[in-house]
């Protein structure tokens, strides 16, 4: 079977270019709606539902559409209802993040995920995002989780680059060339 983000791309560059040219919503608009559309993705009553031969496609998008809290244009409606008879409902996960990361790149923005051994907030938070902004050149969009694990110090992740400034990660490079 093809991987999953193989199939989920050109549904996700397809429905950027409709919602991109769409006058009926912003790209914001359809970047909530597809993270909203994801989690519902992703629940696992959904995807057993997603993958049970017994259930009627129309049944299976009317059930879809009825979960979402957001409110639901046509072109989602008629989205939804493609991916149902393509049995590809299961990779709208995967499609939210491709539609995320086509928004950033068209933004000049990217998702930075903050790892930090104690909670941050505040102008704390608005210094070191202003800092790795610098640092990136890109404006960037903060998700902040707390691991105590860390020790102290902070575990920055933005793309594929990653910054680990971490109290255990400096202990374990230490043990490294203690050891070696």
């Amino acid at each position: 079977m093809a991987e999953t983000a193989t199939i989920a791309r050109p549904y996700a560059e397809a429905l950027f270019r409709a919602a991109s040219e769409s006058s009926a919503g912003n790209l914001g608009a359809w970047s909530e709606l597809m993270s909203e559309m994801g989690q519902v993705a992703a629940n696992p009553d959904m995807q057993a539902l997603a993958t049970d031969p017994n259930v009627p496609g129309e049944k299976l998008a009317e059930t879809f559409l009825s979960v979402l809290k957001s409110p639901v244009n046509d072109e989602a409606k008629r989205f939804v209802q493609l991916l149902v008879e393509n049995n590809r409902l299961i990779v709208l996960p995967e499609i939210a993040e491709q539609f995320h990361v086509l928004k950033n790149a068209r933004e000049g923005s990217a998702d930075v995920e903050i790892t930090s051994a104690f909670p941050m907030e505040g102008a704390q938070l608005n210094d070191l995002v202003a800092a790795l902004e610098r640092k990136f050149g890109r404006k960037l969009q903060p998700k902040v989780a707390v691991d105590p694990s860390l020790i102290g110090g902070v575990c920055v992740k933005v793309g594929d680059e990653v910054l680990d400034t971490s109290v255990r990660a400096r202990l374990a490079s230490m043990q490294a060339a203690l050891t070696a």
